[in-house]
């Protein structure tokens, strides 16, 4: 059975920008670089490889069908890329649900009733 260890850091984050919502966009920013960066290189790796072999990777890419087991992986692998991408995101609404208080609610229920 695998467990889930929490992996959020602890403490305030840095702010570069006016608003969160731009570092938030930032990072999700830079996670979608480090990600197409990892790819670039394994493409290139794989197109090497291949070449020194003298395989038609174009050919056997536009040929291949792929069975569930695979579309399984790559779903799962998306996820996870997703999961790294919004991952400020969570811990910053995780964080604001945990400061949320039955007071806090009924203060916000009262200056809407007022207008």
């Amino acid at each position: 059975m695998t467990e889930t260890m929490n992996r959020n850091a602890k403490g305030k984050r840095p702010h570069f920008y006016e608003t969160p919502a731009l570092d938030q966009m930032m990072s999700m920013i830079m996670v979608l670089a480090s990600e197409v960066s990892v790819l670039a290189d394994h493409v290139d790796s794989i197109e090497r490889v291949a070449a020194t072999n003298g395989l038609d990777l174009r050919a056997g890419i536009a040929a291949l069908v792929l069975d569930q087991t695979a579309l399984e992986t790559r779903e799962a692998r998306r996820q996870a890329m997703l999961d790294r991408m919004f991952y400020l995101m969570r811990k910053e609404a995780a964080e604001a649900a945990a400061a949320e208080t039955g007071e806090g609610y009924s203060s916000v229920i009262a200056e809407i009733a007022v207008g």
